[in-house]
Order: C-alpha cells, then structure tokens, then sequence
C-alpha cells in the first residue's frame, strides 16, 4: 500500500518538478552568461546572483532573439544573415558542423510542418509496424533506378522523438493513417499511452439506434 502510494506521489509530482527544474536551470545558466556584462550597473535589488535577475536576463535574451528573428524577415537583415552564413561555411571544420545544424533547423523549424502524413510502416521487420512520418515523395535517382515510387519515412525513437531512423519505402507498403502529425508524436511520445480519437470508429456506435 504504502509503495503504491509513493509511486502514485512520483507520478503527480514529476511532471511539475521536472518542469521547475528545466525552467530553473535555464534562468540560472542564462544569467550566469550575461552576469559579466552588467555587474556595477543595475540597482541593488536586481544584482547579479539573485533569482530575480536570473529571470529578467532570460527575458532579455528571449526579447533580443525575437528582435534579431523580425529584423531578418527584411531585406537588411535578409542579407546580413546571408552575409554571415556564406562567413561560417567558409570557416574549415566549423562549416561541417554549422552547415548540418542549420539543415535541421530549416528542416525542422520552418513554418510548414516537415511531416506532411503518418504513416504505418512494416519496420523493423516484417509484421512488426511502426508509427512514421512522411516527409518526401522522392522523384529522383531512387524511385528511378528501383522502378517503384518511393516514399521517404521517418521514424522516431522513444520517447526522444529528435533521433529516429530515415527509411525509403514502397508506396504501396506504407499504411496512411488520419491523425495529424501532432497526433502522432503523442502517440510516439507517450510510449502508446495517449491514443488519438478515431472519428470513424465512433460513427458505428453512434449509428446504432437506443434500445
């Protein structure tokens, strides 16, 4: 009874405490980066080191990163990134790093959703399936040289969704489900706890006349 209980406690509290926890770390570590510049210029009450300033120098760093990203939507900023981009991929050893982290922002950060559908796939093996996202309809080298048209699928990894494995497959073995992408990442996330509602599989029911 009383193991029970405590689990049933970690299960309520984790949540809330790894979430203080995240929040707490990024103010302590972004004020402790800013601390150097403004010692011996603020008032007493909003020194370096106590938690108030922890959290307006997080916010200042939040409100200068939203600056920078409005300036660059213009045609200075526009080229002012570009400027700085074409400087660090010219930048030996650096531009390899630099060039593969923008890829995946750009990938992955842009407005429009990378994953257009998901997907079931057959994956790791034959009769095992997998949830997957579709990102790419390949018209290229691959579904030329195969004669097949070729899907490209990611599947994540759980419950870290950022790594995964990028599989090319037969359109015709590929399964299109309904859920939208967000869906999706919940069931992956959620080791398959939080299942999407299916309104197809409550048509039936709700078709059935009362007794």
């Amino acid at each position: 009874m009383l193991r029970r209980g405590f689990i049933s406690g970690i299960i309520v509290f984790a949540p809330l405490g790894i979430t203080v926890f995240v929040f707490s770390w990024i103010f302590q570590n972004t004020g402790g980066r800013l601390r150097p510049y403004f010692e011996g210029h603020l008032p007493e009450w909003l020194m370096p080191g106590s938690f108030i300033w922890d959290i307006v120098a997080t916010l200042v760093l939040i409100a200068l990163i939203t600056v920078v990203g409005l300036v660059s939507q213009y045609f200075l900023g526009k080229w002012f990134i570009s400027l700085v981009d074409r400087f660090m991929r010219d930048i030996p050893g650096v531009k390899t790093v630099y060039g593969a982290v923008k890829q995946i922002i750009d990938t992955f950060g842009s407005q429009k959703s990378a994953f257009s559908k998901v997907v079931l796939v057959e994956f790791p093996s034959k009769g095992t399936y997998s949830i997957g996202f579709l990102t790419n309809k390949l018209t290229g080298e691959v579904p030329a040289k195969t004669g097949k048209t070729i899907w490209c699928i990611f599947v994540p990894t759980t419950p870290n969704v950022t790594t995964g494995f990028v599989i090319f497959v037969p359109k015709e073995e590929v399964v299109e489900l309904d859920m939208t992408p967000g869906e999706g990442m919940k069931l992956v996330v959620s080791v398959g706890a939080v299942e999407p509602k299916w309104a197809a599989a409550q048509a039936p029911q709700a078709a059935k006349p009362s007794e």
